[in-house]
């Protein structure tokens, strides 16, 4: 397993510069079909039911990050430097935007769900540089790979992941928050469209990428596929018992649940194919191939817990 996985790592993955310019576009638009459901009364819930907001913002961007330092710890010598460093660049994002649909198909609290997408979108501007920069720095430190050529090259730069992620997440939600504040009948109009249509997109960039690159994913599937099954299933546990500990009733559980489970793993891509962050003559293929298939197995692994809960 070891040895496939570190011939993924040197893998060179075929994704042009047009195509990451779409990739940012559709990031953007995504954002902004985000921000067009945020209202201030989200904010004011926060201080009515401060519990599950709390709660659920920890498992994201508390609870996920050490979770998935652990697992990779528990997987020491059996999964390479870039498997390690694309689970933790998947952690360091924020909830994905299928998140408020799963949780309304789950039976959930779809207001949480919303008030949590909403404040964890605007708190990744910090926490998804800090953590990356963190937890990655504690494996360059402490891991059993700290010879290896792609930790020894990667200099991560939280200021530069800063500065994108802000243009990539703040501007959007600016921009969707201003547009829902001002013009709310536009907004009405529009939201569900943008919310489909990014999300298509966003699938049909990965089908894409997949395809450009469909020897390097049929070659590592099944470890990645493994990987992936492992790391998203501990995410959705995680979340969901994490919940309990604070005596949450079931629809905020499975709220939580869905929110540490689902991940923005598309800003994971575009951060990866920045070349101010990751230099792209490093080794990233491990990194890449985890990010994107995280993109594809969450949206069916969450469709899929959704079902048996709107059924339970």
């Amino acid at each position: 397993m070891f040895e496939s996985l570190q011939a993924m790592d040197s893998a060179s993955l075929n994704f042009s510069q047009g195509g990451l310019f779409v990739l940012n576009i559709t990031i953007g638009i995504i954002m902004f079909g985000v921000a067009l459901e945020i209202k201030m009364s989200h904010f004011k819930e926060l201080l009515k039911k401060p519990i599950p907001i709390i709660v659920g913002i920890l498992s994201q961007f508390v609870v996920l990050p050490l979770i998935t330092f652990l697992l990779i710890i528990a997987f020491w010598d059996n999964i390479t430097v870039g498997v390690a460093m694309g689970m933790i660049l998947v952690a360091a994002c924020p909830g994905g935007n299928v998140s408020n649909f799963i949780s309304t198909l789950a039976k959930g609290n779809a207001a949480l769900s919303v008030t949590l997408t909403a404040i964890a979108t605007m708190m990744a501007i910090f926490f998804t540089p800090l953590n990356f920069y963190f937890w990655g720095k504690l494996y360059n430190d402490i891991g059993p790979w700290s010879n290896n050529e792609l930790l020894r090259e990667l200099v991560i730069d939280p200021v530069e992941m800063f500065k994108t992620v802000v243009i990539l997440l703040g501007i959007p939600i600016l921009l969707g928050m201003l547009t829902n504040q001002f013009l709310p009948r536009f907004t009405e109009k529009i939201k569900k469209p943008i919310k489909i249509f990014s999300i298509i997109f966003f699938m049909g960039m990965v089908v894409i990428m997949f395809a450009n690159n469909y020897n390097y994913f049929i070659k590592y599937i099944y470890w990645i596929f493994l990987i992936v099954l492992i790391h998203n299933g501990m995410a959705f546990f995680s979340g969901w018992s994490f919940a309990k500990i604070f005596r949450l009733n079931s629809q905020n559980c499975r709220t939580i649940s869905i929110e540490t489970g689902i991940q923005n793993s598309g800003l994971g891509l575009v951060l990866l194919f920045n070349p101010k962050i990751f230099p792209q003559d490093l080794a990233l293929g491990g990194m890449m191939i985890v990010t994107a298939w995280w993109g594809i197995w969450h949206i069916i692994s969450g469709l899929t817990i959704a079902s048996i809960w709107k059924n339970k």
